[in-house]
């Protein structure tokens, strides 16, 4: 009888503590990129580039996510990064990052025409490419719901929504409608908590992501987790990733000679193979 309690409590515990059950050796890790990457070499190592990623997908990375644009930005190295990773067979996706300064309908139709152009262009594997809205800390409601809406009109998939960590954006959402929230809540939430200091510190503590989530007033659960990431200071981009006692990460992603974002998937390879057809676009 102890052995079988002992069984039940250990996923028990896992939910308990926030993580969602999820650790960086047993779950799908899923890797984003933009023209940043890669980031300057800081050790020994393997390295990769926007057009050969096979040292990110050696190292265990299943699906890479490509910054497309910042506004009315392009991004120049998306294109590149999307046949590297479909060459290796990874899952891709596509994120566009939503700025103030245009309308949200207006961003949401630059992004996925530039997708199916990418796409078409680089002759990339008939597979759904994951659609991804990166906001604004300074976004609120109403934008999401544009951006969402758009993009389920064009594309009849809801994208995934990736927020980052302020106090306004936790505010502006919670205070949202019944019915924004209920949009809201039909795109998957990736979240971005990079290790229990800074903004988590001010909050009292070690903040989990099932913490982070309840704050925003939206989301019952999280997608996929950002857990490391990195600062930029003094020129450098230093590396930064949630590492508890409870929940560990290494410092940097398998043997590679850089830093880069990171993310665990929460469920089974199968549920994100799943999870991109659903939230993903056709677009041949």
């Amino acid at each position: 009888m102890t052995r079988w309690l002992a069984l039940l409590l250990v996923p028990l515990l896992s939910h308990c503590g926030g993580f969602g059950g999820t650790s960086v050796e047993d779950s799908p890790a899923v890797l984003n990129v933009s023209g940043w990457d890669p980031k300057e070499v800081q050790r020994g190592g393997s390295r990769y580039s926007q057009h050969d990623v096979s040292a990110l997908h050696r190292n265990g990375g299943v699906a890479l996510i490509a910054r497309s644009a910042k506004g009315p930005l392009l991004d120049d190295k998306f294109a590149d990064f999307m046949k590297s990773a479909d060459r290796q067979g990874m899952l891709v996706g596509a994120y566009h990052f939503v700025t103030m300064d245009q309308d949200p309908v207006f961003q949401a139709d630059s992004f996925i025409d530039r997708v199916r152009a990418t796409a078409r262009a680089k002759g990339l594997s008939h597979r759904r490419i994951l659609l991804v809205g990166d906001f604004d800390t300074q976004s609120t409601p109403d934008r999401l719901v544009k951006f969402i809406r758009r993009v389920e009109q064009r594309t009849g998939v809801t994208p995934v929504v990736y927020l980052e960590n302020s106090a306004a954006l936790r505010t502006a959402l919670s205070q949202a409608s019944a019915e924004e929230k209920r949009i809201m809540r039909r795109a998957p939430y990736w979240i971005a908590l990079y290790g229990p200091a800074g903004t988590e510190r001010s909050m009292g503590g070690d903040l989990t992501p099932d913490g982070l989530m309840e704050q925003y007033g939206v989301w019952t659960e999280w997608a996929m987790w950002q857990y490391g990431g990195v600062i930029w200071e003094g020129g450098r981009s230093n590396p930064k990733h949630y590492n508890t006692a409870s929940w560990r990460s290494p410092r940097y992603f398998g043997d590679l000679a850089m830093p880069m974002e990171r993310n665990v998937f929460r469920g089974s390879m199968g549920d994100l193979n799943a999870f991109w057809n659903r939230h993903g676009m056709a677009w041949w």
